[in-house]
């Protein structure tokens, strides 16, 4: 089972993996860690695109002015992301948030980076030895990016939107130690929360209970059946959830937590890439196949 490496293992690591990464430090020019700039009182569109990546995930959210990336799907998906990227018009990516470094989340992020101008990148705040995480590494390397990993609460702010990021808290979990890793994502966009809670499983979930209401939820797990996930439910209080999942690995006692509170559900694999707006009061959801 891994676990957080200690400092003077984690310097062996990254010295045999050649991955630039920092442990909560940063430069004068990114983003504040606590105390961010308050939001601006102007009001901008905010929207998300979860992309049907099979099992994997992978979102695009954008501000009035900004764009971030949160996971990149599977190593076959990073073209998916650099075309839904230039059909919006992007030029460069401001924060590029890898959850864990499961292959479903990091295996797109090389293609992306090798593509796109990145100002940061979040990540998860342990190491892993797999060839996605490898080539993830050589590709900071060739961008001259350094891979933050942050372990306290770290908060940002892009337009009208604050972004606060979440490490786990544990320094080991007694199941999926890599998906309890995951980092959280909370996005305020003036009266609507939308909460990304990358692979969280109840362990993790219980660290997050306390989050607040959300409008919109990225269901964790893939929305796969989870023990505490029906308390997760009721503390968050969902009205819309998205699931990134293919269609075999679709959960029906998931579908049906979801259900049952009447919380409107989407399911990449069943309805194909899919957009919310917030216009900073409402979310509207639109699903490539039409419901």
């Amino acid at each position: 089972m891994k676990k957080r490496i200690p400092a003077m293992a984690a310097a062996v690591a990254l010295l045999l993996t050649g991955c630039g990464r920092t442990d909560g430090s940063r430069s004068a020019a990114e983003p504040a860690a606590t105390a961010p700039e308050p939001a601006s009182a102007e009001t901008y569109p905010l929207t998300v695109t979860f992309l049907k990546v099979g099992k994997a995930d992978s979102m695009v959210l954008q501000t009035g002015h900004h764009t971030i990336v949160i996971d990149c799907g599977e190593t076959s998906d990073g073209s998916k992301v650099n075309d839904l990227l230039a059909e919006k018009g992007v030029t460069e990516i401001d924060c590029m948030i890898l959850t864990h470094f499961d292959q479903d989340h990091i295996g797109g992020a090389p293609e992306v980076l090798q593509n796109y101008p990145v100002k940061q990148v979040l990540a998860a705040d342990y190491t892993e030895t797999s060839e996605e995480y490898k080539a993830l590494c050589e590709a900071l390397d060739a961008a001259q990016l350094t891979m933050e990993q942050p372990t306290q609460e770290l908060s940002f702010v892009l337009d009208d939107c604050t972004f606060t990021v979440y490490p786990h808290e544990a320094a080991d979990y007694k199941d999926g130690f890599d998906n309890n890793c995951s980092l959280v994502t909370k996005v305020t966009h003036h009266d609507n929360v939308l909460l990304f809670t990358g692979d969280a499983m109840d362990e993790r979930l219980t660290e997050i209970m306390d989050l607040g209401d959300c409008s919109l939820l990225k269901v964790p797990y893939h929305g796969r059946e989870l023990v505490n996930l029906p308390a997760f439910l009721d503390a968050v209080t969902p009205e819309y959830a998205v699931i990134c999942t293919s269609k075999p690995e679709i959960s029906d006692v998931t579908l049906g937590q979801l259900e049952s509170r009447n919380i409107e559900t989407y399911v990449t694999g069943k309805d194909g890439d899919i957009t919310a707006v917030s216009d900073g009061q409402t979310i509207t959801v639109e699903a490539a196949k039409k419901k």
